[in-house]
């Protein structure tokens, strides 16, 4: 490591320290990482990593906090696209990119749901879902106002559909030891999950669909 790198001001160390446990986590079991694994993966003493954390709680909560800046942004941009089919299009692929580029994110996220006490880093993982959620049922609802999607489609279900579509592609992406197989299998896959939710009788209002 060199010496500017050594030296950097606190906001840029703790960001950096961050990044590192993201970095170590999509190779080893985040449950596994250490103080002393991050500290030895960016060349300090664990007394360094502490000036900056009090504890491997709170740059778990540090790294959780980190994924959610940078995620949702990047969804609420792709989510302005038209028309709403389009933008939850948009926001499945940015998603997918935002795994490829870090592959250790959903090994920490799912490792840190998976532990049954409370605790602050599994706080932010359940805002940043319920936010996501959120804005993905706004689209599908917007969606089914301008008839391009099924009106009688459940909303809440739709979009925990949606998310869990990406959950299961980043699941075989690991099990088969390469995350990039995603670019190639997330525009088949979002294809069939837009055909369960599109409106299939475009040009008829929800009750002309159903008969009445």
């Amino acid at each position: 490591m060199t010496a500017q790198k050594r030296h950097l001001p606190s906001k840029k160390r703790r960001v950096t320290i961050v990044e590192s446990v993201v970095e170590l986590a999509a190779f080893q079991n985040p449950t596994g990482i250490t103080t002393a694994a991050i500290a030895g993966h960016m060349g300090l003493t664990q007394g360094a990593l502490f000036r900056h954390f009090a504890s491997k709680e709170e740059i778990l909560q540090a790294v959780m906090e980190w994924v959610a800046e940078r995620l949702l942004p990047r969804v609420e941009k792709a989510a302005q696209a038209a028309p709403p089919l389009a933008a939850l299009e948009a926001v499945f692929m940015t998603h997918v990119d935002f795994v490829i580029e870090w592959p250790g994110v959903p090994r920490i996220l799912f490792a840190e749901l998976q532990r049954a006490e409370d605790s602050p880093p599994k706080r932010v993982v359940q805002s940043l879902i319920q936010r996501y959620g959120e804005q993905l049922q706004r689209l599908i609802e917007a969606g089914k106002a301008n008839g391009d999607l099924d009106p009688r489609l459940d909303t809440e279900a739709a979009a925990s559909l949606f998310i869990g579509t990406i959950q299961g592609l980043v699941m075989q992406s690991l099990l088969a030891g390469d995350v990039n197989r995603m670019r190639q299998e997330a525009p088949k896959v979002f294809a069939i999950y837009r055909r369960g939710i599109r409106n299939s009788s475009p040009g008829l209002n929800g009750s002309e669909r159903c008969g009445q």
